[in-house]
Parts: C-alpha cells; structure tokens; sequence
C-alpha cells in the first residue's frame, strides 16, 4: 500500500489504477489535482459558486460510483468533463428554481482593475447567455474543444454547436463593446 506522501507524486493513470480499486485516499488525491479545474468550469456554466460547488460534488460523486467503468488510458480529466457538461445540461433540463441564468454579479469594487475587472466583465457576459449557448462557448473558448469534441459531449447537432457559438460569440462582443471604448479611453 502507497504511503500517503506517495499519492500526491503519483500519476493520474497510478491514483485511477488505486482508485478503481476502492482506494479512497487514491481518489481523494485526483480530487484534490482536479477539482479547481472542475469547479471553475462550472462556475463558468452556472454563473453561481454555490450551484458550481454542489454540482462539482455531484460530478465527484458520480465519477466514484462509474470509476471501474473508466477505460485503462483514458484520460481522467476528459472523463470528468463528460461528466460534468451531463450533470449540466441534466440541471439544465430539470429547470431547478435555483438556477437562475440572468442573476447579475454584484458591482465590483472601484479597486478591481485589470485582469480581475475583465474576468467579472466577461463573467456578466456570459450569464447572459443562455444555458447551451453558454455551455457551447465556455467549451470552445474556456476549454479549447473542437466544434466537433463539444457536438459529440453534449449530444446536439454539430451545426446548432456551431450556431451557438456563433450566435453567443456575436452576443459577447455586443455586451462587451462598451468595454474596449471604456478600457480605452481611461
């Protein structure tokens, strides 16, 4: 048995191997490795911290339970975010009351400028859009999949993807034009 320093050095293939084996300390440290990517991810889609850490637990959970069906050489991260964009799109479909896509971020701090200003401006933007719309852009662009990869995980069609992020990228300049004159002009 691996001593626990062991785990933190050990690779995503060797903690998959332990933790299908119902390792919990083995899972515990590809959660630890992942769930920042993850619950950024989420936040992205959700535009709700809290809603994006108790689905990020969903996606955990169910990454534990389906753990032995993962394929030996799959990568673990392309795993979880099939995982994550079906609990998504499945949160999505449920239309939770507590899913609100238009809630507005507070007004941030006259001291937030730079990188952090235009992260809560792009944030505001993007939950704007509409749930897939969202999702199909926050993939192409946050993530870097193909048209294609994302038609392929979410299950529409390869041209509503492509429609999407068209449509949601059109949306995000528009939303986002008074920035490039406002940054420019300060």
């Amino acid at each position: 048995m691996p001593t626990p320093g062991t785990y933190a050095t050990a690779s995503d293939a060797t903690l998959v191997l332990l933790a299908r084996e119902r390792d919990q300390q083995a899972f515990a440290a590809l959660v630890e490795r992942h769930q920042q990517w993850l619950r950024r991810l989420l936040r992205r889609l959700s535009h709700d911290p809290d809603l994006a850490d108790d689905l990020a637990q969903q996606v955990l959970l169910r990454a534990w339970e389906a753990l032995p069906g993962l394929q030996a050489g799959q990568a673990l991260p392309a795993w979880l975010k099939v995982i994550a964009v079906r609990t998504w799109l499945k949160h999505l479909r449920r239309r939770d009351p507590s899913c609100r896509l238009d809630r507005g971020e507070p007004v941030p701090d006259a001291a937030v400028t730079g990188a952090a200003a235009m992260n809560i401006d792009l944030n505001r933007a993007l939950a704007k859009l509409t749930g897939e719309v969202r999702l199909c852009v926050v993939l192409s662009y946050h993530e870097g999949m193909s048209h294609a990869a994302i038609a392929e995980l979410t299950g529409l069609p390869l041209g509503t993807v492509k429609s999407h992020i068209n449509r949601g990228s059109a949306q995000l300049r528009a939303y986002l034009a008074g920035y490039a004159i406002e940054r420019s002009a300060s």
